[in-house]
């Protein structure tokens, strides 16, 4: 799906433009989910995990812009990506009033609005859309993602004991959230 591109202003004055990614991305979004992977545990993917080249992700993100059921939103700030969330609607008739989110915000791009404003854009498309549920999983200790999450109105509803080994052995859980429309 192509998302229509939109201006934001950032709370420290700076302009972040809202878009769909374009093949000619591949190579920095790839960079980018590297960098996100490095900078948090709360991903579940470590940076050496991401073995996809350039060309794939070129690929796929030009499918996504095909999709008739999932919306990706690039964020960027003078020319670099921030980060990006997407929308995956489900096609089945008993599924299809539902859909899951996902988010990724390099960390130095925190606190400035864009997490919360891309979340509305998503949940725009969704009720456009006739969905009447929104769910995403976030990973335990992820303090930060889940006060925004409940700021937008999600509930926990169920938890995945040791859904994630990190490479110290620890485990942790994976918690599901929904939000009705």
């Amino acid at each position: 799906m192509i998302y229509e591109t939109k201006k934001i202003q950032l709370k420290n004055g700076q302009e972040a433009v809202f878009r769909s990614p374009s093949a000619s991305d591949g190579t920095q979004m790839l960079e980018v989910l590297k960098r996100l992977s490095a900078e948090t545990d709360f991903l579940l993917r470590y940076p050496e995990e991401w073995t996809t080249t350039a060309e794939q992700e070129a690929g796929y993100l030009e499918g996504l812009n095909r999709s008739q059921n999932d919306l990706m939103i690039l964020c960027t700030v003078d020319g670099e990506i921030a980060g990006n969330s997407q929308i995956s609607f489900f096609p089945g008739i008993k599924t299809r009033h539902r859909a899951v989110l996902s988010i990724g915000l390099l960390e130095r791009f925190w606190g400035l609005g864009i997490g919360t404003a891309m979340f509305e854009e998503m949940e725009k498309a969704a009720r456009e859309r006739g969905i009447l549920q929104l769910e995403l999983d976030y990973i335990e200790g992820n303090e930060r993602g889940r006060r925004l999450y409940e700021k937008l109105g999600f509930v926990p509803v169920a938890e995945r004991p040791d859904a994630v080994r990190l490479k110290d052995g620890s485990m942790k859980k994976e918690i599901s959230m929904m939000k009705r429309l």
